[in-house]
């Protein structure tokens, strides 16, 4: 049966991939849409996921990490007071001018820590040495801005919020939900370029605890200390700023309804196909139900099918969607495609083909088997 099934599906060789075509489009739009969703609200926690931080200080009711709202620096010494705290930093995240070599003006966001490397910040350094931020007007500057403000190179000078700053270093991924480039500087150096903004004030301030301490009971300890700022662990914080991007610009609804409607082509298309092979082999399928066979033996012939446009479809979609993923990553696009993924798309492909057989199924149901004897 499974060579009937086989048979019937490859009769027309030009439907059959007219078939598994609007499987793979099906397929390979839902990766694409799905993987682009998860590669940006990577960026929107990435900095977050990084830094080696327990927990996170804000200001009251901040949304995400791109949109921190200074606040007084002054509590930091009470947070490096409680026991438990293993070390507390502030941490500086503002979004800063930069004048290009043409004249024209653009937005960076920029992080100033005093100590980067006990943070393990930046994460993937090309060029420079961060530990150089403190000895003078410098910045780090990350390898994505190339797209948006040219050419760069290490010992090149820009001019930021009005000061001309060297470039020192240079990083890889390190940039925010709204593709705006990151920049790193020294926090002093920060708070010097924006005196009425960011003088004697800080962003964040983030607290790593010491090993086998309550951290619960630290950040309850905090909180009760600094009552006007929020205290959110690392993984809550991320989590709170993927979703404000999520809500905020409909993102969700959009992957959804661009899922939906690649899995109603999908059906759409194989409904079709194995509707139309059903009726051109009902005389098969009668011999089938005259010589003793039952419903569900041919339920499983066309579910046979309905499989095999699957497996098919979704090895070519997912084919597609890995060539595509270098001419996205040459436009700033990241495509996340996890195991995880993988496997529910193969899922699902499998339920949308058996469900658009559904059709074929309700046809062969009411077969009469004297239909073989027809002329």
């Amino acid at each position: 049966m499974v060579d009937l099934a086989r048979k019937n599906l490859l009769h027309d060789r030009l439907r059959f991939f007219i078939t598994v075509s609007g499987v793979a489009f099906a397929v390979m739009l839902v990766f694409v849409q799905v993987g682009l969703f998860q590669g940006l609200l990577r960026s929107a926690s990435i900095t977050i996921e990084k830094l080696n931080a327990d927990l996170w200080i804000t200001s009251h009711n901040v949304p995400n990490v791109d949109f921190g709202q200074p606040f007084s620096e002054v509590g930091l010494e009470r947070v490096r007071s409680i026991p438990g705290v293993e070390r507390a930093d502030n941490l500086i995240v503002a979004f800063m001018n930069i004048s290009l070599p043409s004249g024209a003006q653009e937005s960076m966001v920029v992080y100033a820590l005093e100590d980067y490397d006990y943070w393990h910040m930046p994460w993937h350094v090309v060029a420079g040495n961060p530990a150089d931020l403190r000895r003078g007007r410098y910045f780090f500057l990350d390898a994505s801005a190339v797209g948006r403000f040219g050419p760069f190179s290490v010992g090149d000078y820009r001019e930021v919020a009005g000061t001309r700053l060297k470039i020192i270093g240079i990083t890889r991924e390190a940039r925010s939900f709204t593709t705006t480039p990151l920049a790193f500087i020294d926090y002093d150096l920060a708070q010097s370029i924006s005196p009425q903004y960011l003088r004697g004030r800080t962003s964040f301030m983030l607290v790593k605890t010491a090993p086998g301490t309550d951290v619960a009971a630290v950040r309850a300890e905090i909180q009760r200390r600094l009552p006007h700022n929020d205290v959110h662990t690392s993984a809550e914080w991320a989590l709170m700023s993927r979703r404000y991007w999520v809500e905020s610009t409909g993102l969700g609804l959009n992957m959804v309804l661009t899922i939906f409607l690649g899995c109603l082509v999908g059906v759409v298309v194989v409904a079709q196909t194995l509707y139309t092979a059903t009726m051109e082999h009902l005389k098969e399928f009668g011999t089938v139900k005259a010589i003793g066979g039952s419903n569900a033996l041919i339920y499983r012939i066309l579910g046979q099918q309905a499989v095999i446009a699957a497996v098919i479809g979704f090895a070519l979609g997912g084919l597609l969607t890995l060539a595509l993923r270098p001419a996205l990553a040459a436009v700033d696009l990241r495509l996340i495609i996890s195991p995880a993924l993988a496997a529910y798309v193969f899922a699902g492909t499998v339920v949308m083909c058996l469900a658009s057989a559904i059709v074929s199924f309700r046809k062969v149901a009411g077969i009469d088997p004297a239909l073989v004897f027809r002329t």
